[in-house]
Formats: C-alpha cells, structure tokens, sequence
C-alpha cells in the first residue's frame, strides 16, 4: 500500500485559487513589475515598530558573541543563523502574506526557505564582493531565478552605514557582462552598467524583494554605528536549501509553527501526489505527530 497522502498546504491551495489575505493599498502588480525590470523591489512598511522590537529583543540574547569567518561573511559582520528556530516574531517576518503573495508568482508551489539569518555589519567593515545568491545552482546565465532573496531593515539602511550595493537588470545579465563589470570596477572604470548601481536605502521595518540572480553585495559601513538586518531566502521546491532546517529547527518547536512555515521548512511532498520528500513512503508532516514511528523503527 501507498502511505504517502496528497500534500494540503496551503502555500499550493493558495497559489491554485490565487488568494491571500493582502492589506488594503498593497500593490501587488507594481512590486511584480520592479522585480521584472529592476530585478528588486521594496515593502516600505513591512514590520511593525512592535514587530522590530520584539525582533530586537528576541536577538539580543545571541548577539555580541562572533564574527564571520572570511571576506564574504565580513569580519567586522556579527551573524546569527536559523532565527526561525528563535521565536514567533521570526517566523513571523518569514511567512508575511504580503511576500508570500510575490513568491508565489515566481517560484514553484511548496517552496522552501532557503536560509534565514540576521546580518549587523558593525563599523568599519569593508563592501563586499559583487555576488549572485543562487550561484551556487550549477545552471548556465542568463536564466530565471531558482532562489529569491530578502534583506529586511531592523535599522535604517543608508548609503553610508552598509546598504546593499545592488545593479538594476542584472538579474537577466550573462555570467560574462557581470564579470566585465567587476572588470571595469576595479580598473575605476565607468561605463553604462556602473552607472546602473544602487546602494540600498530604506527606513527600519522595510524589506527588499530580490532575484537571487541579482548581482548585489553588502556595503562598507563608515559611521560609527551597527547596522542591524536579516536575510530570508527561499528557493524551488525540488532545490537543497542553504540552511538544513530539519537539523536546525527542533520538531518540537516546529509542531507549534503554523501549516505555512511548516511547509516553508520542507513538511511537506514536492507536490500533490509526489513522492519527492516522503518519508518512509509517508508525507513529512506526519512525522511531526507525537505518536508517530519511523517505518524503519517499528
């Protein structure tokens, strides 16, 4: 007998009946069209100032403790992994209908979190490298995003404290415009797609929307202040996620998460009917059932 049941996320219903429960003045349609031209767009008023509170409260307790481990992760940059294990306002800030609403249109149903960190660049730390999300997925450019990724402000973003250096379109450039580009920055060369950049700004409970394909990098912090952010990113269904989730995440926290981050953290088949994600031939959510056995424990 197949045990595996047909997946019931909602994430799948909702993308079926197009429908989530969006704010009133929320243009969807307009964020869809910054995506597609500039490869980015901006949510201005994403968290609350409660939310941003309770953000910096549940993260206090973990800050103050590291430093990144090489260029890339800065090593004057503080970051604090799997924040959806660490309290509501996380999970929260992860599955907002508003972003889910834009993921939805441009990846698979039962899409995963991908990773889910805060980032405090502190002062004095160096730009970083030019880089794409999803490079890691071994596919050719140009080509459509398989990852989707999210920098959201607990502190203002300025061009001076570390906002993201971003070029708009690059998300449809090929592997070699966008090393031509890096080319022509360190020869100090300006030409049509230098003059594309731009260095993020946003108030504190803003959050950018990005193509994982876009050519981007966190900015040199030269005040005298921390700059406090977090990063969500969230990929295809069939894709490995950068953060392992299953490890990451007790079952016990995740049972009293809602159905929609339980299928953003993979607790659930790839589609209606799949095997792809099943566990001992039952659908993954089941295993969060108190009482349920492992076929290979029985």
């Amino acid at each position: 007998m197949n045990a595996i049941e047909p997946g019931s996320s909602p994430m799948l219903m909702d993308k079926i009946a197009g429908k989530r429960a969006l704010p009133p003045g929320f243009d969807l349609a307009a964020h869809m069209e910054a995506l597609e031209t500039d490869g980015f767009t901006v949510i201005r008023d994403y968290l609350s100032a409660d939310q941003l509170q309770r953000f910096r409260d549940g993260l206090a307790p973990s800050l103050g403790t590291y430093r990144g481990r090489n260029n890339f992760e800065g090593r004057t940059t503080e970051r604090v992994y799997t924040l959806v294990g660490r309290g509501a306002v996380f999970e929260e800030a992860a599955s907002d209908p508003r972003l889910l609403a834009i993921l939805d249109r441009l990846l698979l149903p039962n899409y995963l979190l991908s990773a889910d960190h805060a980032i405090c660049i502190y002062p004095g730390e160096a730009e970083q490298n030019l880089h794409f999300d999803d490079g890691f997925y071994p596919f050719p450019r140009p080509r459509r995003a398989f990852s989707i990724s999210t920098i959201g402000a607990i502190d203002a973003f300025t061009p001076e404290n570390g906002g993201t250096v971003m070029y708009r379109g690059s998300h449809k450039w090929t592997t070699e415009r966008a090393q031509a580009l890096r080319s022509a920055l360190a020869r100090g060369e300006t030409n049509e797609d230098t003059a594309r950049v731009n260095r993020l700004t946003m108030p504190a409970g803003a959050i950018c929307v990005f193509h994982g394909t876009l050519l981007h990098g966190a900015g040199a912090n030269a005040t005298d202040a921390a700059r406090l952010a977090y990063t969500n990113h969230y990929c295809e269904p069939w894709a490995r996620p950068q953060e392992n989730f299953y490890l990451g995440v007790s079952k016990e926290r995740v049972r009293g998460m809602s159905r929609e981050m339980q299928t953003l953290l993979g607790y659930e088949l790839l589609t209606t009917g799949s095997i792809m994600g099943q566990v001992g031939g039952y659908n993954p959510a089941k295993t969060l059932d108190p009482s349920f056995v492992l076929p290979v424990e029985r």
